[in-house]
């Protein structure tokens, strides 16, 4: 759970972010200039991150990682590719509910099919980025200080139509895998420490009929990571978490109808500061909506919430 200082506090040490990036760039973090170069790319982005942590940490506590608290519930950066210029920006999360205006981090990241935050160390904070590359192969990008490693942790991921980590699915504390592919079997990966993962197991078929998946951490209070699935026709469909990873998801139970109303479902983690998963829900139209979660597994969300327009100049990731 976030403490009420870090809640008040942390907007503020988020909205100084391109000052603090600006100054960490004088101080030795090569920032790429373009998407020919991918890992400088992710560099970049983990750098502009890290920057972000650092800040809100020095403004609400600066002892809080040594202090060792405990958020089961992280907040990451929403990634913003221009579907027309390929330039990457971030919004970092204002913990009033929405995104601070967005921080062109000065790459482009056409190559990029995904980038999924982790918070291995549970600090409510990324601390590592699976980055998925169009050609199918995963690296692991992760910070230490003012320093930023990069490594491929596999190929051929390019058989998967949706890859996502909806955190720890069961066994160690480390975020998970899981991948879905163009035959509609879900597949789970268990993460190690170092961005590498195990030999993917089988989850269960029949996932084709989902055009979209979601989830990041627990929807439901029960402390087990959950996702969300958003069938053809509309319906939003929760799958509770069973903390196994050999069989993950429990059996599914109706969220609601009228989710094709949105062409773009993920999770950020907590965007309200309540401690709860969220979910962020694009239009057509480009406005975003956030669903706050409520941590009640027969009534998931809380009615839409307005928290931006325009989006629909992105791709998501």
């Amino acid at each position: 759970m976030i403490s009420t200082r870090r809640r008040r506090t942390v907007r503020g040490a988020v909205a100084a972010i391109a000052a603090t990036v600006a100054l960490a760039a004088t101080a030795g973090i090569s920032f790429a200039s373009t998407g020919a170069d991918p890992v400088g790319a992710d560099h970049a982005r983990a750098s502009a991150s890290a920057e972000a942590e650092r800040a809100a940490q020095r403004a609400t506590n600066p002892g809080l990682r040594a202090a060792g608290e405990v958020v089961e519930t992280p907040t990451f950066p929403m990634t913003a590719v221009h579907k027309r210029t390929s330039e990457l920006y971030l919004y970092f999360a204002d913990r009033a509910g929405g995104f601070d205006p967005q921080y062109d981090v000065g790459v482009t990241y056409e190559f990029a099919a995904d980038a999924i935050d982790v918070d291995n160390d549970k600090d409510g904070y990324s601390d590592g980025t699976w980055n998925l590359r169009k050609d199918g192969r995963l690296y692991y990008t992760w910070s230490d200080d003012l320093d930023v490693y990069s490594k491929q942790v596999g190929k051929g991921w390019d058989i998967y139509t949706t890859v996502l980590s909806p955190g720890d699915l069961g066994g160690a504390k480390e975020a998970d895998l899981i991948g879905l592919d163009k035959a509609g079997v879900l597949w789970g990966y268990l993460g190690y420490p170092d961005g590498t993962v195990t030999a993917r197991t089988r989850i269960g078929g029949g996932w084709g009929q989902y055009a979209q998946l979601a989830g990041q951490a627990d929807l439901t209070g029960d402390g087990k990571a959950d996702i969300v699935a958003q069938d053809k026709s509309g319906v939003l469909w929760l799958y509770k978490g069973t903390g196994d990873y050999k069989s993950p998801f429990a059996a599914r139970t109706r969220v609601g109808g009228g989710w094709n109303a949105y062409d773009r479902l993920l999770s950020v983690g907590d965007l309200d500061s309540d401690g709860r998963t969220d979910l962020v829900a694009r239009k057509l139209n480009g406005d975003l909506y956030r669903y706050s979660g409520t941590g009640d597994a027969s009534a998931v969300f809380k009615s839409p919430a307005v928290i931006g327009h325009g989006f629909q100049a992105y791709n998501l990731l």
